[in-house]
């Protein structure tokens, strides 16, 4: 099962208000107090930019204008590869898919289906039109939680969905590659009066112009800060918390995993925040609907979301990670079959996904799966050992290549 861009719930809470943002651009308060949110730039779907008068919202709110599920950044425009604003490790590298390639031969005998969460009808389409078979004609049902179906080209089922509420549960084997990165953060700032959340505000010099601000009393959302917090600025991320609950639950429940692939830390960096746009920096409060808004996972968040009911795993670097899935293997092998050009794509994919400047060490895997997959599993160090067994978990520990 794989999740992607997933757009977040439209309601945000804070202790002055309950906000409800429309598509015509006007949002209410519970308390009767207003304020106006214009979109401008219009070119298509999306939208450039946002005024906001009387109250100060969260950093989580900006991203609406990315996630927005009628005209946000990621639901309609190709932003993947060259002509886009990023590229993933598949886009990279044909070797990091074929890295996991050895699932195909443990699966054969399974019977098995495919669910992708996916709001984005552009890379629906995208994933359609690549694992599909054109000659078997697509489902589609816009209105159905399940709102596309077809058959890949070696005659698996596969399911599209906007929710992973709406996936059906059972033994599953979760795979959230580049997706909580882009879920809304809230960023806090230590002061001398205690925490306090940053908001986004109108500068008052330049009326088009959005600033940082820091609420001026304690805000709700600061319940998520653990209380032995050492830093002084915080990202927090409470749905990513919320969707690491729902995976744990169901890993419990009815077994399989959970790989999550993603930019992080263990809960060591402080302000991450940032856009891109055309594979640059990018301001994120200029033109917000236009650029990828994307933020450092917390893998320690997500830990502590799972503890309790599943064992997990990492987060281990890419570099580490790919190593012990055989990444070298599988490179040799291809550079012997390969002329000189290509030689030389693979070995600038190859660098790009290990280089520790490059994407090696930025990137990280954290796996969630069921306690007794651990226990019991690992054998006693003998006389002759100087170090643990090898953990039984692909990618987590070295493979032992028989």
């Amino acid at each position: 099962m794989g999740l992607r861009r997933k757009s977040p719930v439209g309601i945000w809470k804070y202790e002055f208000s309950t906000w409800r943002v429309d598509c015509v651009g006007i949002a209410s308060a519970s308390n009767g107090s207003m304020f106006w949110v214009f979109f401008s730039g219009m070119e298509g779907p999306g939208f450039y930019c946002f005024r906001i008068k009387h109250c100060p919202c969260s950093v989580s709110w900006i991203s609406l204008s990315a996630q927005q599920s009628h005209l946000g950044y990621y639901v309609y425009r190709d932003m993947l590869g060259e002509k886009g604003d990023f590229i993933t490790s598949p886009e990279i590298s044909q070797i990091f898919g074929e890295v996991f390639s050895q699932l195909g031969s443990v699966l054969k005998n399974c019977d098995i289906s495919i669910h992708l969460v996916e709001v984005s009808r552009k890379l629906s389409e995208i994933q359609a039109l690549t694992l599909t078979e054109e000659k078997i004609p697509l489902e589609r049902n816009a209105g159905s939680p399940v709102y596309m179906k077809g058959v890949t080209k070696s005659g698996i089922p596969i399911s599209w969905y906007r929710d992973l509420h709406d996936v059906p549960k059972g033994h599953s084997f979760y795979l959230a590659h580049e997706f909580f990165d882009v879920l809304p953060v809230h960023k806090f700032q230590k002061t001398p009066q205690g925490w306090r959340e940053v908001f986004i505000d109108i500068d008052p010099q330049v009326s088009d112009k959005l600033r940082f601000v820091l609420a001026p009393c304690v805000t709700p959302a600061e319940v998520f800060i653990q209380r032995d917090e050492m830093r002084d600025h915080v990202e927090v991320c409470p749905e990513a918390g919320i969707i690491v609950q729902e995976l744990s639950q169901r890993i419990a429940l009815t077994g399989g995993a959970a790989l999550i692939a993603d930019y992080g830390h263990d809960g060591t960096k402080t302000d991450t925040f940032r856009g891109f746009c055309g594979h640059k920096l990018h301001d994120v409060l200029t033109a917000p609907g236009t650029a990828d808004l994307t933020a450092d996972v917390d893998f320690s968040y997500l830990r502590r979301m799972a503890e309790g009911q599943v064992a997990s795993l990492g987060p281990i670097r890419q570099q580490m990670f790919l190593k012990n899935m055989g990444i070298d293997v599988r490179l040799k092998v291809l550079l012997d079959k390969s002329d000189e050009p290509a030689r030389q794509q693979l070995l600038q994919g190859y660098d790009m996904l290990m280089n520790p400047k490059k994407m090696g060490e930025r990137f990280n895997f954290f796996a969630l799966l069921p306690h007794q997959r651990l226990h019991g599993r690992s054998h006693p160090m003998n006389a002759c050992q100087s170090k643990p067994s090898v953990s039984p978990v692909a990618g987590f520990g070295e493979l032992a290549w028989r």
